[in-house]
């Protein structure tokens, strides 16, 4: 992660989702502009869903996790490139 990057991280442990349901488009993938505020993936936990929105404007440069992974607190999961 370089100074113009940013990490998106999760909040809480739980379920990475990314997309708003089985067999819908993925929030963001690789290469794609996200606006600030953009929701790019849900987190689950005990049946409460958690939106994670981008910070700000930027291109998403990687995605380390895969849909359906149980994440940690202050996971990384997506990098954007600001």
């Amino acid at each position: 992660m370089s100074a113009e990057t940013y990490m998106i991280t999760s909040p809480l442990m739980g379920t990475f989702y990314s997309a708003p349901a089985p067999g819908e488009k993925s929030f963001v993938e690789v290469g794609q502009r996200v606006n600030s505020d953009e929701v790019v993936c849900v987190i689950e936990s005990m049946k409460i869903f958690t939106e994670l929105k981008a910070d700000q404007p930027g291109t998403v440069t990687q995605i380390m996790v895969e849909n359906e992974d149980v994440v940690m607190k202050n996971q990384a999961l997506i990098e954007i490139k600001i």
